[in-house]
């Protein structure tokens, strides 16, 4: 079976090792992919024999996000119901690990983009590298951060959160560190024999599993021009109540001070879908008063309407300019933030309706719902 190859199991005692390998496609997740990867971890769960499951990617990325372009193909044949069938079962994933009764360690050596932080960042343990790259690049795609991202992302020091959900910025492993959505910085070098000392674990006592990691465990200095020295622009700007608003604070802070970072965050967000920009930060606003349940709940109604293209078709469009036809050049309807009225981002929060069947995300009760232990800072 594909899915079997393309999620590669080690068995090491009491330890699970699953490898994510499509490395030509950068491990992006499709729906076999997911699939497998939730019947494992429901499995795992059961069996008392696994105390521990490692998660990490074959090549240079962990996973570099969703396989889009299918689910893209489908909606544009009309089938986008095939496409919810995918989120549905990646929210799912998403929600299990978040609530997970065992200790999962994600180790985030190289590209970790969008869906791969859903498999990764809902984890209790995940470990940087120098080698890491991590972002959220849908407001650029027509999409918005899902995989419960307004969960995460919503419970990071400040309002860098909207920041980093907003404008797509990437985020070195330090920077995922100081931030929180790392819990530990391990050189690359050393990953071989953390993962040896891991697969002498006996228990799932998470305790056991930090005081392994901790001995492993660097701490790197943030880069001079890091955004995340710039905590205070990014809570000055990104907590007004409007994008429209939070460029025109940064567009002020960039008169009183040139800054090329500034100007590069101004370009981002109007580079980006206008449609996906302000159903995005309301989601991440929302977010900060919802469980990590109710958060993918609302991502799948959103998500849901996004791939139905009855109140924006940016999706499409976007993935046709940067994954197809790469010329970077997308056509957004509505073009201008301010065409996209309050009424129509509240469509997207609303349920699909449909004359057949749709349902909301259905989500078993669990009975490990921990306290986030996303944004070390908080």
């Amino acid at each position: 079976m594909a899915s079997q190859s393309q999620v590669l199991v080690e068995v090491k005692s009491s330890v699970r090792i699953l490898t994510l390998n499509r490395p030509k496609q950068l491990n992006a997740l499709c729906f076999n992919m997911i699939s497998r990867l939730l019947q494992l971890f429901l499995a795992y769960e059961k069996d008392p024999s696994v105390k521990l499951v490692i998660l990490k990617g074959q090549g240079r990325a962990f996973c570099a996000g969703g396989d889009v372009p299918p689910v893209v193909n489908n909606i544009v044949q009309g089938k986008w119901r095939l496409g919810a069938d995918f989120f549905r079962d990646q929210y799912t994933l998403n929600y299990v690990m978040a609530t997970y009764s065992k200790p999962q360690v994600s180790i985030l050596n190289g590209i970790v983009m969008g869906a791969g932080a859903g498999v990764s960042i809902h984890g209790r343990f995940r470990i940087a590298t120098e080698n890491t790259v991590f972002a959220m690049p849908e407001t650029a795609l027509g999409l918005f951060p899902d995989v419960g991202a307004s969960y995460f992302l919503s419970r990071l020091p400040g309002y860098f959160g909207e920041y980093v959900g907003l404008t797509g910025a990437r985020l070195d492993g330090a920077e995922m560190l100081a931030c929180g959505l790392a819990t530990h910085f391990v050189l690359s070098s050393s990953l071989d024999a953390l993962e040896a000392d891991l697969c002498k674990v006996g228990t799932s006592d998470p305790s056991f599993v930090s005081t392994i990691l901790d001995a492993y465990t660097h701490h790197p200095y943030l880069k001079q021009k890091s955004a995340y020295y710039r905590l205070d622009v990014i809570d000055r700007c990104f907590s007004r109540r409007t994008v429209e608003e939070i460029i025109s604070a940064l567009e002020r802070e960039a008169t009183q001070e040139p800054d090329d970072w500034i100007l590069t965050t101004i370009r981002a967000l109007k580079k980006s879908s206008p449609s996906s920009l302000k159903i995005s930060l309301r989601s991440i606003r929302e977010g900060r008063l919802q469980g990590v349940g109710q958060c993918l709940i609302r991502e799948y109604r959103m998500v849901c309407h996004v791939m139905k293209g009855d109140l924006s078709k940016d999706l499409v469009e976007g993935c046709r300019a940067i994954l197809i036809d790469k010329d970077r050049n997308p056509k957004w309807k509505p073009k201008r933030l301010e065409d996209m009225k309050d009424n129509m981002v509240d469509q997207y929060f609303e349920r699909v309706e449909e004359e057949e069947r749709w349902e909301d995300l259905k989500l078993s009760p669990r009975n490990n719902l921990r306290a986030s232990k996303i944004a070390a800072k908080l």
